[in-house]
């Protein structure tokens, strides 16, 4: 027989597994993206995607505030958009949010775009993770001169540049031409880096709606009928329940580890911990806490799309935005490593020069007073 209060916390637990399983069919769930676009928000929108499913929701809305991320992340995002048997309606807002760079791409994907007023669409150039931007002309080019060497590497990075520019471009036109939207400016976001505030995307038939708020978004939407997976799915969005669904503990830690900068801090705390091991065999905590620190150091930069020039550039601060590590950082950890290592040899050179205070060779140069001597064995 359980005790009463292990039945009621039994109890307890029931029902409150149950009441976060339910769902409520023909609801509109939404999801928040706010911030840079990563493996972990690509994590939290595709399993979103997927409970929506589950639960029965006749529309996904997603609220965008981005200043873009990685090209891999965005694409993981849109395929599962494309795929989805959901309409999905994406939503720059609130006012003074933007969709910048991915975040144009997947507003372009979504069944709906809408935009709330005094947000805008950034430009969708694709810039490569520790790719510098193309060297400019040299002096005297446009009247016929000419530097072979100079305009082979440049050549060659031009070339790189215009394949991601027209990889790019081709992309978006697609997503455009597939939801009726307006697909020269799509181009033009990719080409020229080009920008434009909600009201213009709206005139340009960029955008399908302009929101004042998610209310006002969802009564614009009611009795509207959409293409979902090659299935027509009419919405009665008036008066629907709205479930949000945050970001859970596995999305926040990713979202934290696979920041480059708390990647570089982990990775120096877990050489530094297994250092300090190696030195004093035995302590434990140096070497427990340096190879948690280094595991998930190395966990993030394998979730980071990079290989290892790419790293030593994302160091440089040259990537997409949001993904590089300030250079104060780098310096005050460049710093204190060399604080570190500074003391390390002072306390060991000092530990030389220390005079000995055990064994015999400590008597080594000492004056002692001489008590007695044998006769028989003078020296």
């Amino acid at each position: 027989m359980l005790p009463g209060w292990l039945r009621l916390c039994l109890c307890a637990l029931i029902l409150c597994g149950s009441v976060g399983a339910s769902a409520v069919p023909g609801a509109v769930v939404r999801l928040q993206v706010d911030g840079v676009i990563g493996p972990a928000s690509a994590d939290y929108l595709v399993r979103g995607l997927a409970k929506a499913v589950d639960e029965g929701a006749q529309l996904v809305l997603i609220e965008i505030d981005t200043p873009g991320g990685l090209d891999s992340s965005m694409r993981a995002i849109i395929k599962a958009i494309l795929a989805s048997p959901i309409p999905v309606a994406s939503y720059v807002a609130p006012g003074g949010a933007r969709a910048a760079s991915a975040g144009t791409y997947i507003l372009y994907a979504s069944h709906v775009a809408a935009m709330a007023p005094w947000t805008n669409l950034a430009a969708a150039t694709p810039v490569a993770i520790g790719m510098p931007g193309s060297p400019s002309k040299p002096e005297g080019a446009d009247k016929g001169e000419t530097d072979k060497p100079a305009q082979g590497e440049r050549g060659s990075a031009d070339v790189m540049t215009a394949k991601q520019v027209n990889d790019a471009a081709a992309y978006i036109r697609g997503l455009a031409n597939m939801r009726g939207r307006n697909a020269e400016w799509a181009e033009q976001a990719v080409r020229e880096a080009v920008s434009l505030s909600a009201e213009e995307a709206l005139a340009q038939k960029v955008i399908d709606y302009l929101a004042t708020d998610l209310s006002d978004l969802l009564r614009q939407l009611d009795g509207k009928t959409l293409q979902a997976a090659g299935v027509e799915v009419t919405l009665a969005t008036a008066g629907a329940p709205l479930i949000s669904h945050a970001p859970d503990w596995r999305t926040r830690l990713l979202a934290v580890i696979t920041n480059p900068s708390v990647a570089l801090i982990l990775m120096m705390i877990g050489v530094y911990g297994l250092f300090f091991e190696f030195s004093n065999p035995g302590s434990g905590i140096g070497g427990v806490l340096g190879g948690i620190s280094l595991i998930l150091a190395l966990y993030a930069l394998q979730l980071l799309p990079v290989n290892y020039a790419g790293v030593a550039l994302i160091l440089l601060g040259i990537d997409v935005p949001g993904f590089g590590i300030p250079l104060a950082l780098i310096v005050t950890l460049a710093l204190t490593s060399a604080g570190l290592i500074l003391a390390i040899l002072g306390m060991a050179l000092k530990a030389r020069r220390r005079q000995q205070v055990a064994g015999d060779s400590g008597l080594v140069g000492n004056l002692v007073a001489v008590a007695a001597v044998q006769a028989e064995d003078p020296c």
